[in-house]
């Protein structure tokens, strides 16, 4: 790693190695957004120029592709090799060596990958863009090496494929890094941590109350969505190591994140904010307010709760209640494979107002997000973008075609199968009592247990 000037600071640069399963990435967009399937395949220098520059705990940084390899079957797939070639990546063929059409590009992106580690370059980072966790070894052998991981995804991620990526982009965050107009154009690679599960658990009913403002202004009670737009105009917070370690861990959480956890962050990166009673604002939250205002929290459900409102809100908080018989069962499946923590009714309301819009609208998957969203919060079953979003892609990811205006009932069917398979992929021991209960869970009661 290198530093170059741009203005008074130094600007570090990494020496990054792109490596680009195209038929993993391109089929698994396919999926759930053709859209953004084809600009990815047919417009990769765009999306390539805005995984340039990115930002962590240390402060921004660029990247410099040193390698850029796409694997690609050119008997499916050959009409984007241009496409690959005008961005400047070198097109490896793959072509299927099997009866199952299975191509080589697992093992010579492999081979590549290892030869780059031990080459006479020094690489920073690697960056696979592909969801397949068979590179789970790869990805371990990066590490070993003290190289930065990055991973791209278009579909679900086994944990521990993305427990040993410093960086994990899902597939939504892909979707929007391709088609920057129809979502936040800023999503870059940034590293993201270990994280701490949110498993859904008994709670006061009162509503969860955001803390996004400072108390002085009177607004401590105030729900998030009434004072979204005041957060994007407060004047810049002042900047410092906490602040910028604690934005970068809730903005690349895939979920809202404990308010005890974000705080001990803080603590570690600045230790004087302990002696200095978090540095004259008297509390945790009222320096996260002060110093952070980008980002919410909530004291309420119990322990208390951090997130990013761009991609969350409070619908995405654990609701007290109504998960499965077994809350360990609960707190494991939601932990190990980032399935929502909504309520059973929660989910019959959502999976419901899916297949009624379908029933209506053509699927589209921003479109019919927001739509199924607003119904849910017609409803009085507030839920979540970022939960939506994991329901339809793991509808699609089951094989069920949204196109074909399924029912309620195939959509259940089809979520609850793909939890399932998460659930057994994660090598997570079930019962055949427990995969009954988080069918009916996830499945909303809308399917047979």
């Amino acid at each position: 790693m290198n530093k170059t000037t741009v203005g008074p600071e130094p600007v570090r640069r990494l020496r990054s190695a792109l490596f680009v399963d195209f038929d993993n990435v391109y089929l698994g967009l396919l999926r759930i957004d053709p859209e953004a399937a084809e600009q990815f395949a047919t417009e990769p220098g765009q999306w390539l120029d805005r995984l340039q520059a990115g930002v962590d705990g240390d402060g921004p940084f660029e990247r410099r592709f040193l390698v850029r390899l796409c694997y690609l079957n050119p008997a499916a797939f050959s009409q984007f090799r241009p496409n690959f070639l005008r961005a400047g990546f070198r097109v490896i063929d793959c072509p299927s060596l099997t009866q199952q059409g299975k191509s080589s590009a697992d093992i010579y992106l492999v081979l590549d990958a290892v030869d780059a580690i031990s080459g006479v370059t020094h690489y920073d980072e690697f960056v696979i863009a592909s969801a397949d966790a068979d590179f789970t070894p790869l990805a371990l052998r990066c590490r070993a090496a003290d190289r930065r991981v990055s991973i791209i995804t278009a579909g679900p991620v086994a944990g521990a494929y993305r427990a040993v990526a410093d960086t994990v982009v899902s597939a939504d965050e892909l979707a929007e890094l391709v088609l920057p107009e129809r979502g936040n154009p800023t999503v870059m690679l940034t590293p993201e941590p270990a994280e701490e599960s949110a498993p859904a658990e008994p709670a006061a009913s009162a509503p969860a109350r955001t803390r996004r403002s400072a108390a002085a202004s009177g607004e401590a009670t105030k729900p998030a969505a009434t004072r979204k737009g005041k957060a994007s105009q407060a004047p810049a917070a002042p900047v410092s190591k906490a602040r910028s370690v604690v934005l970068q861990r809730v903005r690349t959480s895939v979920r809202p994140l404990h308010a005890s956890t974000v705080a001990q962050l803080a603590q570690t990166a600045d230790e004087d904010l302990g002696a200095t009673n978090w540095a004259g604002a008297g509390s945790f939250l009222a320096w996260l307010a002060r110093d952070v205002p980008e980002l919410a929290s909530a004291t309420r459900p119990s322990p208390g709760w951090v997130w990013d409102p761009a991609r969350f809100g409070e619908a995405d908080l654990p609701q007290p209640g109504g998960q499965v018989s077994s809350a360990a069962i609960s707190r494991q499946v939601v932990a190990v494979t980032d399935t929502p923590g909504l309520t059973t009714s929660q989910y019959r309301t959502l999976l419901t107002a899916l297949a009624d819009d379908l029933a209506r609208e053509p699927f589209e998957r921003v479109a019919t997000a927001r739509r199924v969203r607003e119904a849910c919060q017609a409803a009085g079953a507030p839920v979540g973008r970022a939960s939506v979003n994991v329901v339809l892609g793991g509808i699609a990811f089951a094989g069920l075609d949204l196109a074909t205006k399924p029912s309620a009932e195939q959509c259940a069917r089809a979520w609850a199968d793909n939890v399932i398979g998460l659930c057994r992929g994660a090598r997570m021991e079930l019962s055949a009592a427990d995969v009954a209960a988080i069918r009916s869970w996830v499945g909303g009661g809308l399917v047979d247990a």
